[in-house]
C-alpha cells in the first residue's frame, strides 16, 4: 500500500508542477513578454517608412538652386488586398483599369516568392491634391495606402550637368547599401551623386494602428517604436547662379563648354556644358517620352563636356611651351624668330597667319605665331642633347599643370586628358626612330594632346596665380563644414614664378595691343589677359578656344571657353569669355553689340544639328 501511496504522491506533485509551469508561462507570455501581443497587433498595425527630405543646395550667395516638394506613392500589401472597386481606384489615380489589374497581378505573383505582407510600390507620385481626395476613401481599397515622398524642385532650372538629378536606386545600389530599398531615390550625376551620403539624410519609421476600414487611427504604443527621419545636410556650392545662368544663355544653340574659376581659391564660379538639359525632366516619372528623347539626342545633353570631353588645346598651349622654354633655359623673353608665313624644315611645313615679324616671346603670344613655337619646342626637345631626356623633361613640366591626370575635383566622371609618353611615339614611329620634328604638332597644342575645358580653365588660373593652383571644386561647405581639406592645398608647377611675367604680359598684349589675336575681348576698365586658340578638327570646322583671366594683377576670375566647330578663337570663344568676365566683375554688360552677336549665333543649325536647351 505504501508503494501505491508514494506513486500517487509523485503523480500529484508532477501534475502540480506542470500546471504551475504552464500557468507561469502563460502569465509571462500574456503579461510580462509583449512579443506575442506585438505579433497579434501587427494585424492591425501599419509600418510607414519616413523618407528624409534631401539636403537643399544653394549657390555661393545663398540663392536656392535645389529644393524639395512633397508627393505621395501608392503602396500595396498583397496579403491585405480584398475585393475593391477597380473603376473607382482608376478614377482616383487617373490610370486605366487594365494597368491596375496588370500591376497588382505582377505584385501578387512576385509576393508568392517572397513575403506577401511586405509593402510593394504600386503607383508613383500622386499630387498632394490627389492624395487629399483619396484620404477619406481608403476603406474602399483594402491593402492600399499612401506614403509621403520628397522629390526635388528647381527654382532656377539651370546647371543640369553640374547639379545632377536623382533617380530610382538600381539593384546594385540596393545590394551595396542597406539604406536603399526598392523605390528609393539616389543621386545619379553631378553634386547629387558626389555628395549623395550627405544629401540623403537618415530614414525613419512610423507605426500606426488601423481600424476595420483600413483607416489610420493613431500611433501605435504612443509612438514608442517610431524613429524620426533626419533631413539631409544642406550644401552651399561655389557656383554663382547669375553667372551660370548667363553662361547658359550665351551658349544656347552652340556645342561646347564654359568653365570659370576663382584663382585664389579654386572655386568654380560657372560650369556650362552645352547643350544643357532641364533637371526637372527627371522629377516627374511620367515624362518618359521626353526623357527618352533627351537620352537619344545626337547632341548628347547628358554628356558633361566640361569634364568629359577631351579636345586638342590648340594655341592656348603655347603659354605652357613658352614657360617650359624659359624654365629650361632654351629661350629668354628676348629670344626672337622671324616668320615667313609658316615653319618650314625639309618636307615639313606648319602654316602661320600673317603678322608683324620678327617677334620676341611676349609678342609671339600677342600674335600667336606658330613658327615661333616650332622653333622653341624643338629647342626644348633637343636642348639636352638627348631627345628622350628632353621630351621627358617637357612632359614633367606639362604634367605639373594638371594635364594628363585628373585634377581631383568633386565633379563625377572627370577625365584625365591625354598626355603622350615616349612609349606612345615608340609605338607610332618605332623605338628611337622619331625626332623632335616628328612630334612638332605638340608645339602648337595639336597632335597627341587632349585636355578638358576644366583643365583649360585651370591652366588660366595657374598662370593668373603665377605658378600654382588650387584643386577646382564645386562645393564650399556641407552643413557649414568644408568638404575636403585637400581643396585648400596649393599645387605648384615646376616653373619658377619669375618666368610667368613675360607670359602674362604677352596675354595682356593679345587683348590690348594692335595685332593682338584677342582684341575683340577688350573690356573698358578691365585689365584682361587672354590667349586665343584654333583647334584643328579633322571632322569639320575647327574648334574655337580661349582662356583668360582678369584683372591682370590680383585676378578674381579665370575662364576657359570651347566652342565646337566655332572656327578661330577670336570668332566665338573670345567674345563669349569676355562677356562672362564683364558680367562677373561689373555685374552689367556695356558691350550690347557683343552680347547680341554671341547670343544670336546659331552654330548647331549650320552643322545640321539642332540643340535644344
Amino acid at each position: 500500500m505504501n508503494e501505491f501511496a508514494n506513486r500517487r504522491l509523485y503523480i500529484i506533485v508532477f501534475f502540480t508542477l506542470a500546471c504551475a509551469i504552464m500557468v507561469g508561462r502563460l502569465f509571462y507570455i500574456q503579461i510580462v513578454d509583449g512579443y506575442y501581443k506585438l505579433t497579434a497587433d501587427k494585424n492591425v498595425m501599419r509600418y510607414e517608412v519616413q523618407y528624409p527630405a534631401r539636403g537643399l543646395i544653394y549657390d555661393r550667395h545663398g540663392t536656392l538652386l535645389v529644393g524639395n516638394q512633397t508627393v505621395y506613392d501608392i503602396v500595396v500589401v498583397p496579403r491585405e488586398v480584398a475585393a475593391f472597386d477597380t473603376a473607382a481606384l482608376s478614377r482616383a489615380l487617373e490610370i486605366p483599369p487594365e494597368q491596375i489589374r496588370h500591376t497588382l497581378g505582377a505584385i501578387k505573383a512576385k509576393a508568392r516568392k517572397t513575403a506577401a505582407y511586405q509593402p510593394a510600390l504600386f503607383h508613383r507620385q500622386i499630387s498632394v491634391e490627389a492624395f487629399a481626395l483619396l484620404q477619406e476613401r481608403w476603406f474602399k481599397f483594402p491593402g492600399f495606402y499612401a506614403q509621403a515622398r520628397s522629390i526635388r524642385s528647381y527654382p532656377r532650372r539651370l546647371a543640369g550637368n553640374l547639379i545632377g538629378y536623382i533617380g530610382e536606386a538600381d539593384t546594385s545600389s540596393i545590394a551595396a547599401d542597406p539604406f536603399y530599398t526598392q523605390g528609393s531615390y539616389i543621386g545619379k550625376i553631378g553634386i547629387e551623386y558626389s555628395y549623395e551620403k550627405a544629401l540623403r539624410g537618415k530614414r525613419g519609421v512610423s507605426v500606426y494602428m488601423r481600424d476595420v476600414y483600413n483607416r489610420v487611427k493613431n500611433s501605435y504604443a504612443e509612438g514608442k517604436f517610431d524613429t524620426a527621419a533626419v533631413p539631409g545636410d544642406y550644401i552651399v556650392c561655389t557656383i554663382d547662379a547669375e553667372l551660370q545662368e548667363y553662361g547658359e544663355h550665351l551658349m544656347q544653340n552652340k556645342m561646347g563648354s564654359i568653365v570659370a574659376i576663382e584663382p585664389a581659391t579654386g572655386e568654380i564660379l560657372a560650369l556650362v556644358s552645352s547643350p544643357n538639359f532641364d533637371p526637372e525632366l527627371f522629377i516627374d516619372v511620367h515624362r518618359v517620352a521626353e526623357r527618352n528623347a533627351l537620352i537619344s539626342s545626337p547632341t548628347k545633353p547628358l554628356f558633361n563636356r566640361a569634364v568629359m570631353a577631351q579636345y586638342p588645346p590648340g594655341s592656348i598651349f603655347k603659354c605652357i611651351n613658352a614657360l617650359i622654354a624659359l624654365q629650361e633655359g632654351t629661350a629668354t623673353e628676348r629670344t626672337m624668330h622671324s616668320c615667313e608665313g609658316g615653319y618650314v624644315f625639309g618636307k615639313r611645313y606648319v602654316g602661320c597667319h600673317r603678322h608683324f615679324s620678327p617677334v620676341d616671346l611676349t609678342q609671339s603670344l600677342q600674335v600667336s605665331c606658330n613658327t615661333y613655337y616650332c622653333h622653341i619646342f624643338r629647342s626644348i626637345m633637343d636642348g639636352r642633347g638627348n631627345l628622350q631626356e628632353g621630351f621627358n623633361a617637357w612632359r614633367r613640366h606639362v604634367e605639373s599643370f594638371g594635364i594628363g591626370r585628373k585634377l581631383g575635383s568633386d565633379i563625377p566622371n572627370e577625365l584625365r586628358g591625354i598626355l603622350p609618353t615616349t612609349a606612345t611615339y615608340d609605338r607610332m614611329h618605332g623605338a628611337n626612330r622619331w625626332k623632335s620634328l616628328s612630334i612638332i604638332s605638340l608645339a602648337i597644342g595639336q597632335g597627341e594632346l587632349g585636355v578638358t575645358p576644366l583643365h583649360m580653365a585651370n591652366i588660366a588660373a595657374t598662370i593668373a596665380n603665377r605658378g600654382f593652383y588650387y584643386t577646382p571644386h564645386l562645393v564650399k561647405s556641407v552643413r557649414g563644414r568644408k568638404p575636403d581639406s585637400s581643396f585648400y592645398v596649393p599645387r605648384f608647377t615646376t616653373i619658377n614664378r619669375r618666368h610667368f611675367e613675360p607670359v602674362v604680359q604677352g596675354m595682356h598684349y593679345a587683348v590690348t595691343q594692335a595685332g593682338g589675336t584677342a582684341h575683340i575681348a577688350q573690356i573698358a576698365g578691365v585689365d584682361l589677359c587672354g590667349k586665343t586658340g584654333t583647334a584643328q578638327n579633322p571632322h569639320g570646322e575647327d574648334h574655337s578656344v580661349f582662356i583668360c583671366f582678369a584683372p591682370k594683377n590680383n585676378p578674381q576670375i579665370a575662364v576657359a571657353v570651347y566652342v565646337e566647330n566655332g572656327g578661330a578663337g577670336a570668332k566665338w570663344a573670345a567674345p563669349t569669355a569676355s562677356l562672362i568676365v564683364e558680367k562677373y566683375l561689373k555685374k552689367t554688360i556695356s558691350r550690347t553689340w557683343c552680347e547680341d552677336y554671341v547670343v544670336n549665333g546659331n552654330l548647331t543649325q549650320q552643322n545640321g544639328v539642332q540643340a535644344k536647351q
